[in-house]
C-alpha cells in the first residue's frame, strides 16, 4: 500500500482538477484500511517534498480516530515514536505543526489508558530546549492538548504556568512568545477552577508586552489572541485583573485610537473596554477609568467610516455600543462628560461631530435616563437644533435621538410635546430619505407614550402620515406604518375616523407575497392589530375575516418576521374580543405551537487547524471524522426564529387569559411548552413564558371549575407554575425575569389567596430574602472591587418587584404574617439607609406602608425603627417620597397603637411644614388624610389652640 500511497499523494497535490480528483477517490477507498495508519507514518517521516509529508499529517488526524482501537500494540508505538521525531528532528515548520495535530488526537486515546507516559515529561523537555523550533512546538502542543488530555495536566498545573510565563518573557524569540501566548488562551479556556484561573493574573504584563511587540511587526493577527484571554479574565467571577485592569484600558484605548490598524483588530479593542463595563464597571469606577475611557470614545463616534469597512466593524459604531454599555453601568459617572462632549461638539465646525453630539445623546439616553430627565430643555436645544442643521447626516442623528428620548425619558419628554411634535413634523418632509426614516421612527416611539396630548396634531400628522403611505418606498412605507400604529395607540377613539382608510390601505399590503415585500406585510399586519385595539371590538368584529385569513395565510410565506408579528396581531385581537376570540383558537393555536417548537437555527463556526489550508485537504475525509471535536469558536443564534418564539409564547399566554374556559382543548399542550420555555436559553422568550404561566392559571381556574377532578388538576397546574417562578428567582440570571416572576407571583396571591400559595411560603420567603439581600443569580457583583453604597444606584426593574411581595404577602396573611415580616424587615431596611439612592428609600417607605395597612397591630413593634426615616422622607424635596411617608404615616398611626403616641407633635409640624412649602406639588388628599388619621387616633382637638385647627381644617 505504501508506494501506491505515495503516488496518489503526489497526484493529490497536482494542480490538475481531474487528476486530484481521481487521486482523492482513491485515497478514500485506501483510508477505509487500517494499513494505511502505518503507510501515512511512512510518508510522514521519508517523503521526500514537505508538501507531501504534511498532506500524510492531515489525513492520519483525519483517519486516525476511527482506526486507533484496530491497531496492534506495536503499529501504536511506531505511530507515537513517529510523530516525536517528526516534531523534534523535522525541518519544515508546517510540517511540525501537522504533526503537533496528529500528537493530540492520539494523546486523546492513549494519555487515558496509560499508553504514553513519557508524552508530558518529553514536552516539558522540549518546551526548555535550546533550540527555538523545538520550544514553539512543545508550546503548540501544549495548546492544542488542552483540548483533549486538559485534565491529564492538573497535577503539572503550577508547573505548567512558570513555564508559560517563562516563554511569555523569552529573549531570544518572537515565534516561542507568540506560541505560549496562544497557549496562555487556550489554558484559560479550559480552566474552571477559580483559584487556578486567578494565578494568571501575574501573566498580564507580559502578554501586554507580547501583544505590543506584534502590533509593531505587523502580526495583528497574534494580538488579537490577547483580547481573547483579557475576554475571558474579564468574564470570570474570580477577582482577575486588579491593578492590571489600568494596563489593559490603556492599552486597548491605544489600539482602538490607532487609525492604521485593522478595522477588526480595533473592535477587539473597543469590545474589551466594552466587556469591562458590563462585567467589571465597580473596577472602571475604582481605577478612575470611566472619563479616560470617553475621551477616546465620543470623537471615535465622529471618526468617518471606510466604505470598504463591514458596519459592524466600524470604529463609530462600535465605540457607540461601549458608550451604551457603559451609560446602563455607570450611569452617574458617564452623563456630565457625555453632556459636556454633546454641549461642545454641537457648535463644532465639523459635521461628524455635530452628528456625535446628538448621537451620543441618544446612546445614553437608556442607561442615563434619570440623570437626563433633570437636564431635558438644555439636552432638547442641542438635539432640536441638530434636527434644523443643514447636514443630513446630522439631521438624521437627531432624529435618532428622539426617537431614543422617546423611547427611554418616559413621562417627562411627552411634557415637551409642544416644542417637540412640530419638529418632528417638519423632518418628515426631509429631502433625505434615512432623515425621514428616522424621523417616523422617533414619531412612533413619541407618540406611543402620548394620550389627548396628540388630539390638536392628529388631523395634520394622519393627513402627512397616508400621504407617504401611498407615495414613498417601501422602507419608509414600513416606518410610517410604526409611526401610525403609535398615533392609533394614543388617539383610542379619536382614530376612528381615519381607521377605515387605514385598514383600506392594509388590505393591499396584506396579500404581498414577494420576498422584497414581506417586511412590509409584517408592519401591515402589525398596524390593523393595533389599530383594532384603538377602535374596539364592536367596530371591528364585523369586519375581520378578511385581515384574519390574509394573516393566517402569510405562515405559508416562511418569513420568520411575519410569523412573530401575526401572533401579535392575534394577540391583540383576543384583547378586544374576549370570549369572541373562541371560533378563531383552532385556527391560531397551532400556528402558535408550530413557532414555539420550531428548531433555534444555531449557527455554528468551526475553528479548521491551520494544517489544513492546502487545496483540498478538508475534501477527503470519512465517518471517522464525526469522532474528532472541533473547537468551536462562535455561536451565533437567528434572532428572528427567537423574536417569533418570544412572540408566540406571548400569544399562548393571552388566547389563554381572554379565552378562560374555552382554551380547555389548548391548556395541557401550552403548560408543556412554557414550561420548557421558562428555562429557555434567551430572556425574551422566558420572561414571555413567566408572564403566560400566570395566564395559564386564570384560564386553568375557568376550565376546571365544576369539575370532580377540578380542584386535583389545579393544584398540579399551581404546583408547576409556582415550582418554576420559586426557581426562577433564586437562580435565573435576568433581572427582568426575575422581577416578572416576583410580580406574577404578588398577582397569583391577590387572584387565588393565601390558600393557594400557603404550601409555597418557606420557599417564598427564602427566595425574597435572598434578593433583599442582593444575593441572587441575577444580582452577582464582580468580584474585582467592593461595592460602596454611596455609588449605588436603586435598581428599578427589580428590587420595585421584590418590595411588591411584602405587601402581597400581607394582605393574604393579615396579623399572621408578622413572623415572617420579622424575618424580611432587617434586610428590606438595609435599602432605606442614608447612604442609599433616594429612590430605594422611598420604596422601603411605600412598602411599609402597604405592609402596615395589611398586617395591622404587629406593625406596632416596628414603628420606633421606622418614624426617623418616615419623618425625614416627609420632609423630601421629592414630591413622590413626600406623598408615600403620609400615607406610611397614617397607616403607623392607624395601626401602631401606644408605640405612636410620643410623635404626634412631630407628625403635625413635619406634615403642616410640608403642606405649605411644597403646596404647589404634593398631592392634599395623602396629606390631609394623613392630617385626619393623626387627629383621630390621639385625639388632638383637645390639645391644639381653636385657631390651628381652622387652619387645618381650611
Amino acid at each position: 500500500m505504501a508506494q501506491s500511497l505515495e503516488l496518489l499523494l503526489i497526484q493529490f497535490l497536482m494542480p490538475d482538477n481531474d487528476a486530484r480528483r481521481q487521486a482523492e477517490e482513491q485515497i478514500k477507498r485506501l483510508a477505509k484500511d487500517p494499513q494505511v495508519i502505518p503507510a501515512l507514518i511512512h510518508h510522514l517521516r521519508t517523503a521526500k517534498t514537505p508538501n507531501v509529508r504534511q498532506l500524510s499529517a492531515v489525513l492520519l488526524r483525519k483517519k486516525i480516530t476511527g482506526h486507533w482501537a484496530k491497531l496492534s500494540p506495536q503499529l501504536r508505538q511506531l505511530v507515537k515514536q513517529s510523530l516525536i521525531e517528526s516534531i523534534t528532528m523535522e525541518h519544515s515548520p508546517p510540517v511540525r505543526r501537522a504533526s503537533a495535530n496528529v500528537v493530540s488526537i492520539v494523546a486523546k486515546y492513549a494519555v487515558p489508558a496509560g499508553e504514553w507516559p513519557d508524552l508530558l515529561p518529553f514536552l516539558f523537555q522540549c518546551s526548555q530546549s535550546a533550540q527555538e523550533d523545538h520550544r514553539e512546538v512543545a508550546l503548540i502542543l501544549f495548546s492544542s492538548l488542552t483540548e483533549t488530555i486538559g485534565n491529564a495536566f492538573r497535577p503539572h498545573f503550577a508547573d505548567l504556568q512558570a513555564l508559560l510565563l517563562k516563554c511569555l518573557q523569552d529573549e531570544t524569540s518572537n515565534r516561542v512568545r507568540v506560541a505560549a501566548l496562544k497557549a496562555v488562551g487556550s489554558f484559560l479556556e479550559f480552566t474552571q477552577d477559580g483559584a487556578e484561573v486567578v494565578k494568571f493574573r501575574e501573566f498580564i504584563p507580559s502578554i501586554l508586552n507580547v501583544s505590543r511587540q506584534c502590533l509593531a511587526s505587523g502580526e495583528e493577527d497574534v494580538a488579537i489572541i490577547a483580547f481573547e484571554i483579557f475576554d475571558e479574565l474579564i468574564e470570570s467571577p474570580a477577582p482577575l485583573l486588579g491593578d492590571s485592569v489600568k494596563s489593559i484600558v490603556q492599552f486597548s484605548l491605544d489600539v482602538c485610537s490607532s487609525q492604521n490598524l485593522e478595522s477588526n483588530t480595533r473592535h477587539q479593542a473597543i469590545q474589551i473596554i466594552s466587556w469591562l463595563a458590563k462585567y467589571k464597571s465597580n473596577s472602571l469606577k475604582k481605577h478612575k477609568l470611566v472619563i479616560p475611557i470617553l475621551q477616546v470614545m465620543c470623537p471615535l463616534l465622529a471618526e468617518s467610516a471606510n466604505g470598504d469597512e463591514d458596519d459592524d466593524l466600524a470604529p463609530d459604531r462600535a465605540a457607540a455600543e461601549v458608550i451604551d454599555t457603559m451609560a446602563l453601568n455607570l450611569s452617574k459617572h458617564m452623563f456630565p462628560p457625555v453632556f459636556e462632549f454633546a454641549s461642545l461638539s454641537s457648535q463644532s465646525a465639523n459635521p461628524k461631530y455635530r452628528e456625535a453630539s446628538a448621537t451620543v445623546l441618544g446612546v445614553i439616553s437608556e442607561g442615563c435616563l434619570d440623570l437626563m430627565k433633570d437636564k431635558l430643555e438644555p439636552i432638547l436645544h442641542i438635539v432640536l437644533g441638530a434636527l434644523r442643521d443643514p447636514e443630513q447626516m446630522v439631521r438624521g442623528a437627531a432624529s435618532f435621538a428622539l426617537g431614543q428620548f422617546a423611547e427611554h425619558l418616559q413621562p417627562e419628554i411627552v411634557s415637551h410635546y409642544e416644542s417637540v411634535l412640530p419638529c418632528i413634523l417638519n423632518a418628515l418632509e426631509d429631502a433625505s430619505d434615512e432623515v425621514k426614516e428616522k424621523s417616523y421612527y422617533a414619531l412612533a416611539a413619541f407618540c406611543e407614550n402620548m394620550g389627548e396630548e396628540i388630539l390638536p396634531f392628529l388631523d395634520p400628522l394622519m393627513g402627512k402620515l397616508l400621504a407617504a403611505l401611498q407615495n414613498s418606498p417601501r422602507n419608509l412605507q414600513e416606518t410610517c406604518m410604526s409611526a401610525i400604529g403609535s398615533v392609533a395607540a394614543a388617539a383610542e377613539q379619536a382614530f376612528v375616523p381615519y381607521a377605515e382608510r387605514v385598514l383600506e390601505l392594509m388590505k393591499n399590503f396584506m396579500v404581498l407575497t414577494n420576498d422584497e415585500d414581506l417586511r412590509s406585510r409584517a408592519r401591515a399586519t402589525e398596524l390593523v392589530g393595533m389599530v383594532a385595539m384603538s377602535v374596539g371590538r364592536m367596530k371591528m368584529e364585523p369586519i375581520l375575516p378578511p385581515f384574519i385569513e390574509a394573516a393566517i395565510s402569510g405562515f405559508a410565506l416562511e418569513f420568520s418576521e411575519l410569523r412573530e408579528y401575526t401572533h401579535g396581531f392575534f394577540s391583540n385581537l383576543a384583547e378586544i374580543m374576549d370570549d369572541g376570540f373562541t371560533q378563531y383558537l383552532p385556527h391560531v393555536v397551532p400556528l402558535a405551537f408550530s413557532s414555539c417548537n420550531l428548531d433555534d437555527g444555531s449557527a455554528v463556526d468551526i475553528d479548521e487547524s491551520d494544517d489544513e489550508n492546502i487545496n483540498g485537504f478538508g475534501g477527503v475525509s470519512s465517518d471517522d471524522e464525526a469522532h474528532d471535536e472541533p473547537r468551536v469558536r462562535n455561536i451565533s443564534i437567528r434572532t428572528g426564529v427567537l423574536d417569533e418564539k418570544a412572540a408566540a409564547t406571548q400569544a399562548l399566554g393571552l388566547f389563554a387569559l381572554h379565552t378562560k374556559g374555552s382554551y380547555a382543548p389548548y391548556l395541557e399542550e401550552s403548560l408543556k411548552i412554557l414550561v420548557r420555555h421558562s428555562g429557555y436559553f434567551h430572556e425574551d422568550v422566558r420572561l414571555q413564558a413567566i408572564i403566560a404561566l400566570k395566564h395559564m392559571l386564570t384560564a386553568a381556574e375557568a376550565v376546571f371549575q365544576g369539575h370532580n377532578e377540578g380542584p386535583a388538576k389545579a393544584k398540579e397546574i399551581i404546583d408547576t407554575v409556582m415550582n418554576i417562578y420559586i426557581k426562577t428567582m433564586a437562580e435565573d440570571d435576568d433581572k427582568e425575569v426575575v422581577a416578572q416572576a416576583c410580580m406574577s407571583t404578588a398577582e397569583i396571591i391577590k387572584d387565588f389567596g393565601y390558600m393557594a400559595v400557603e404550601p409555597y411560603m418557606p420557599q417564598l420567603v427564602e427566595a425574597t430574602l435572598v434578593l433583599l439581600r442582593e444575593e441572587s443569580a441575577c444580582q452577582q457583583q464582580e468580584s474585582d472591587s467592593d461595592i460602596d453604597d454611596n455609588d449605588t444606584e436603586h435598581d428599578e426593574v427589580l428590587m420595585d418587584a421584590v418590595s411588591d411581595l411584602l405587601p402581597a404577602f400581607a394582605k393574604s396573611m393579615g396579623p399572621h404574617f408578622a413572623p415572617t415580616f420579622a424575618t424580611l424587615f432587617n434586610p428590606l431596611m438595609k435599602f432605606a439607609k442614608s447612604s442609599r439612592p433616594p429612590q430605594d428609600r422611598t420604596m422601603v417607605v411605600a412598602c411599609l406602608a402597604e405592609v402596615a395597612q395589611d398586617m395591622g397591630a404587629p406593625i406596632a413593634g416596628y414603628v420606633d425603627a421606622l418614624m426617623p426615616l418616615v419623618l425625614k422622607e416627609l420632609a423630601s424635596s421629592e414630591a413622590t417620597n413626600r406623598r408615600n411617608a403620609a400615607f406610611c404615616v397614617g397607616e403607623l398611626c392607624k395601626n401602631g397603637g401606644e408605640s405612636t403616641l410620643k410623635y404626634p407633635l412631630g407628625y403635625l409640624l413635619v406634615l403642616i411644614f410640608s403642606f405649605i412649602i411644597f403646596i404647589s406639588s404634593v398631592t392634599f388628599s395623602y396629606v390631609l388624610g394623613c392630617l385626619a388619621i393623626v387627629g383621630t387616633e390621639f385625639n388632638l382637638s383637645s390639645t391644639i389652640h381653636p385657631e390651628y385647627l381652622i387652619i387645618l381644617r381650611h
